[in-house]
């Protein structure tokens, strides 16, 4: 899946783009739309808080930070206590490591704005609506172009190229 992103000038055409995605199959859950906060979204599918956040990134990168730090305190602690414990006890601490990491940086992802989407913000401000859509990677071009061919006036802002997996 890969995620195509449009910015639409009102509410009415991100209607009309949004009906015409659901005809061709899309679900609800793959669209995501963002706008100014005192825009009145009128049953359009809003974009959740990992859309929104560094959520999911901040929750990799804790994984991966906290694991290193559990492994490294692992084979400190092994070196001092001897290789008579290795297995049980280094999984364990590589195991609590990854847990608190992951925690403590979704927790600091969740306090943060998707990085990915700063570009778009002085748009959004302006009264400019994102469409952010979730698609397998043979249906891009397509519906770029229904998008583009029905809605001119939609702008085309490219491709994410890598997608996390839908939750």
């Amino acid at each position: 899946m890969r995620r195509i992103y449009f910015l639409v000038p009102t509410i009415e055409i991100t209607h009309k783009i949004v009906e015409e995605l659901q005809a061709k199959g899309i679900e609800d859950r793959h669209i995501h739309i963002l706008a100014a906060r005192d825009t009145p979204l009128e049953g359009l599918p809003e974009a959740g808080v990992t859309i929104k956040t560094d959520f999911l990134p901040a929750v990799e990168r804790g994984l991966a930070l906290g694991g290193s730090t559990g492994l490294l305190a692992g084979l400190v602690g092994l070196r001092f206590a001897g290789f008579a414990i290795a297995g049980g006890p280094l999984l364990g601490i590589i195991m609590a490591g990854a847990t608190i990491g992951s925690l403590m940086g979704g927790l600091a992802g969740m306090n943060s704005g998707n990085s990915r989407l700063r570009q778009f913000e002085q748009a959004i401000e302006q009264g400019e609506i994102l469409v952010l859509v979730d698609i397998p990677r043979d249906q891009i071009e397509t519906i770029r172009k229904l998008v583009t061919k029905h809605h001119p006036e939609a702008e085309f802002e490219g491709i994410e190229p890598i997608l996390p997996p839908s939750y």
